[in-house]
């Protein structure tokens, strides 16, 4: 499994808005998988691959093929600077989901057009030793934290400017079966995008549809570039790659899991924004059984992904997610088992040559 991938994926910086890192990353890794590469004017990247015959061949057929589109955001939660004061602190505005309980004493990295700054956030406050017992219990708000990054504030005001980025600033690690990441959501889904090609590519199979593979931007804060991709593609079958909740960890009934690692892929079923199309269910289903291709069934009760982009774009698709279990999501510990990534990735490859 090609793990490298995945790590220079996950450590690239790239905030809703800002991916451009992450999009330079991947048009270096699909040089020859595909047929059009172009960037649409919100930043997604657009990776179009004509059906192929036998050994890999493109094919031209009578009639207009099913286009079948793979939706891979490239952001990860983030921040924006909002302001830098006369102290040389640096205050900011986040661009995505946050639990102020996971911010606590975290290294960022400020990226600016200067070159990229190491630092550290913490909340506005006085620390263990001089606080009382009524402040060590309160949760400060996401806006009360700002980042230090050690450098004389005539020095910081000059380097850093309000709009330049921040990302949490740690290595992704491999534990036995498991990666570990700030960035796993959604790195994953470009991973999947790569490599489920790859796989398909490197095993010459044929394929009678147009294969789309959209790497999105904004998804973090709307399903922006997937929106705009999708109504650009009108796919036929919107297939939503992402990471979902994997909650089997302490503390968390049975039956709010979500998934469980080492169980295989989630074929997502229904979340916040979309449900998915029975009959892909059913198609997914039977090729993960033909296969032998471990997967589980999910349901998701809040949040959305870029399928639901796909499903609802001009006259609609039809769509369903592909998803990885991943647990402690939106923070820099998020898990995944390279079990079920392989299996996302197995299902994806064995999928594409079905569709007609």
């Amino acid at each position: 499994m090609n793990t490298d991938l995945l790590k220079r994926l996950c450590e690239t910086p790239g905030v809703p808005g800002r991916e451009e890192r992450v999009r330079a990353l991947i048009q270096k890794e699909v040089k020859g998988l595909f047929d059009e590469v172009r960037v649409d004017a919100m930043g997604s990247l657009i990776c179009r691959r004509h059906p192929r015959g036998a050994r890999g061949k493109v094919v031209k057929g009578s009639k207009k093929p099913t286009i079948v589109m793979l939706l891979c955001h490239m952001d990860e939660i983030g921040f924006y600077v909002s302001a830098v004061d006369s102290k040389g602190w640096i205050w900011c505005n986040p661009a995505g989901g946050f639990d102020a309980r996971n911010l606590f004493s975290r290294r960022v990295l400020v990226c600016t057009d200067n070159g990229d700054f190491k630092g550290v956030m913490n909340p506005g406050g006085r620390p263990i030793h001089i606080s009382s017992p009524e402040e060590r219990t309160k949760v400060p708000e996401t806006k009360q934290f700002f980042i230090d990054i050690g450098l004389p504030a005539d020095k910081v005001k000059k380097s850093v400017k309000v709009g330049d980025f921040i990302v949490m600033d740690e290595p992704a690690i491999e534990m036995g079966t498991k990666v570990v990441s700030k960035a796993l959501d959604n790195r994953v889904a470009c991973w999947l995008g790569i490599e489920s090609i790859r796989e398909l590519d490197a095993a010459g199979s044929a394929h009678a549809c147009e294969v789309v593979v959209a790497f999105t931007t904004q998804e973090e804060v709307g399903l922006r570039g997937a929106k705009t991709a999708s109504h650009a593609v009108q796919p036929d079958i919107g297939i939503g790659i992402d990471v979902t909740l994997s909650c089997d960890t302490p503390g968390v009934p049975d039956e709010e899991s979500v998934t469980h690692h080492g169980k295989g892929f989630g074929l997502h079923i229904k979340d916040g924004s979309f449900i998915s199309d029975k009959k892909l269910v059913d198609e997914f289903e039977a090729v993960a059984k033909k296969h032998r291709i471990p997967y589980q069934r999910t349901i998701l009760a809040a949040g959305g992904q870029d399928g639901a982009a796909a499903q609802q774009a001009a006259a609609g698709a039809r769509a369903i997610g592909i998803v990885v279990g991943t647990r402690y999501i939106h923070t820099v510990t998020e898990m995944i088992d390279t079990r079920d990534l392989g299996a996302a990735r197995d299902v994806i490859a064995a999928y594409i040559p079905t569709v007609d």
